[in-house]
C-alpha cells in the first residue's frame, strides 16, 4: 500500500503577533494565525474576495524565532505538514485542524511595511543556527519530526 502525503505550502499574512509559550518540560511552542487571501468569479461573473484563516504552530527554535522576528500583519510563507487534535471542553468534544510548521520563511525584512519587495529571511529546519551578513536574514534549526505529545500544548 502506498504512504500518503501531509505537505502543506502557505503564505500569507499573520493575524496577531505569535504567541510563544513554554511546555512543563521547557520546549518553545509559538502559535499564529495566517489570514490567505483569496479571489474567485461567482456565478453572476462578479468577483469576490475571501478570507480563509489557518492557524499554526512552530516548535522549538523555530517558534522562537518566529516569536522574536515576525509580528501582525507580516506575510511569511510556512511550509509544514496538517495535523488534527481533539480534546474535551465544557462537556463538548470539540477539535481543530492546523498546519505544523516544519520552515517559516519571512517574505517582509524587519521595520519594513508589509508592502515591501520580499526579503530572504528564512527560517529553515534543515540548515543549522546561522545569522548572516544581512541584519534582515536568520536561518534556524527544528525539531524535526520528533512525536509530539499533545498534552504538552499549554493551550
Amino acid at each position: 500500500m502506498a504512504r500518503s502525503l501531509n505537505q502543506v505550502t502557505l503564505m500569507g499574512n499573520l493575524t496577531r503577533d505569535p504567541e510563544l509559550k513554554q511546555t512543563p518540560n521547557g520546549q518553545s511552542v509559538c502559535s499564529f494565525s495566517l489570514a490567505l487571501n483569496r479571489s474567485y468569479k461567482d456565478a453572476s461573473g462578479e468577483w469576490k474576495e475571501v478570507t480563509d484563516y489557518v492557524d499554526v504552530i512552530a516548535w522549538s527554535n523555530l517558534g522562537e524565532r518566529v516569536a522574536q522576528y515576525v509580528t501582525k500583519g507580516r506575510r511569511v510563507l510556512v511550509q509544514g505538514r496538517l495535523q488534527s487534535r481533539s480534546w474535551e471542553q465544557d462537556g463538548a468534544k470539540r477539535s481543530k485542524v492546523e498546519v505544523l510548521a516544519n520552515e517559516v520563511t519571512f517574505l517582509d525584512g524587519r521595520g519594513s511595511d508589509s508592502n515591501d519587495s520580499p526579503q530572504d529571511n528564512r527560517e529553515s529546519s534543515k540548515p543549522p543556527v546561522k545569522k548572516s551578513t544581512k541584519e534582515d536574514s536568520v536561518v534556524i534549526d527544528d525539531i524535526g519530526d520528533e512525536p509530539i505529545n499533545l498534552d504538552d500544548i499549554p493551550f
